[in-house]
């Protein structure tokens, strides 16, 4: 089995595995899964879940596609024409409650070929993040704290820069570089200088997919029978509208989705079902709502 055959197969393992974990935490809903086809090559296994007991709409996507890279991308990564390998998990998770946080991770791996079939570039990317409506300190404590000890065996100094990255990445520019969370850790372009570094690399990644459930799952299990009413509903719907417009404006996976003819429907299953936009917003001062905007904007949550 090759390097591409092996990276796919544990990118569906984790599929399963994310998938199974999720519904038995939900109780009730259970993921549909939606096969397709790339024309141009490859396809994917689309997983939605909605109106469960946690979740309202989620998606745990697989894509494995090829073939030549279009000329629009081509020019974004700085290539001539060229063709390109792709295999990635995307996921994004909307629960019902406004108490639970809506997450997003993804992890993904390129390679790229000249018109002879020779590998001429490969990277690995990747990370998951947090976006919380209402902040519990000891929520976003655990998710940072667990993400950064998956990834402390391949150096100490990885968590504090990908954590930059990613407070950097996951922000809506026209905002003020307002965070649409509460960030995570992001990476990308991590290039392997020779095999035995694709495999340490192939390690990281494993690392921090395999970590997700851990992150994420206990948060849950903490916040998902409380209480809530219409005005924690409305405030979520907000901020579900700040990540609409990251998602459209800014991010980088939807933007190559859509330019390799990817599947719209799997590309847009990281929006929200619902999300509000009233003009010039501002929540009340000194209300929770309006405490929680401070934490919109980076902020140090591991301090050991």
């Amino acid at each position: 089995m090759n390097f591409r055959e092996r990276f796919v197969e544990y990118i569906h393992q984790l599929q399963d595995t994310i998938c199974t974990g999720l519904e038995q935490a939900d109780g009730k809903a259970t993921f549909v899964e939606d096969r397709w086809e790339r024309p141009e090559g490859g396809g994917g296994k689309t997983r939605v879940i909605a109106d469960g007991n946690v979740l309202e709409k989620g998606g745990v996507n697989t894509s494995v596609v090829h073939g030549p890279l279009p000329a629009s991308m081509q020019q974004m990564f700085g290539v001539a024409d060229c063709d390109f390998f792709a295999c990635g998990l995307s996921m994004v998770l909307h629960p019902l409650n406004p108490f639970v946080p809506t997450t997003h991770a993804n992890w993904r791996y390129f390679e790229l070929y000249n018109k002879n079939g020779d590998r001429i570039d490969s990277w690995f990317g990747g990370g998951a993040d947090l976006t919380p409506y209402y902040l519990f300190e000891e929520d976003a404590r655990h998710f940072h704290t667990t993400l950064k000890n998956a990834i402390a065996p391949f150096g100490e100094e990885l968590y504090p820069l990908y954590k930059k990255q990613c407070d950097e990445y996951f922000a809506n520019k026209h905002r003020n570089n307002e965070m649409r969370g509460i960030g995570g850790v992001f990476y990308d372009h991590l290039r392997p200088t020779d095999e035995a570094d694709r495999e340490r690399l192939f390690a990281f990644q494993q690392a921090n997919g395999d970590c997700f459930l851990d992150a994420y799952l206990p948060i849950i299990s903490k916040r998902k029978d409380m209480p809530y009413g219409t005005p924690e509903v409305e405030w979520q719907e907000i901020r579900r509208g700040r990540y609409v417009e990251f998602n459209l404006v800014h991010d980088k996976g939807t933007l190559f989705g859509l330019k390799t003819n990817g599947r719209t429907e799997s590309i847009l299953m990281s929006l929200p079902p619902r999300a509000r936009w009233y003009y010039a917003h501002e929540p009340a001062p000194g209300s929770r709502e309006a405490e929680m905007m401070k934490y919109y904007f980076p902020n140090d949550w591991v301090w050991v």
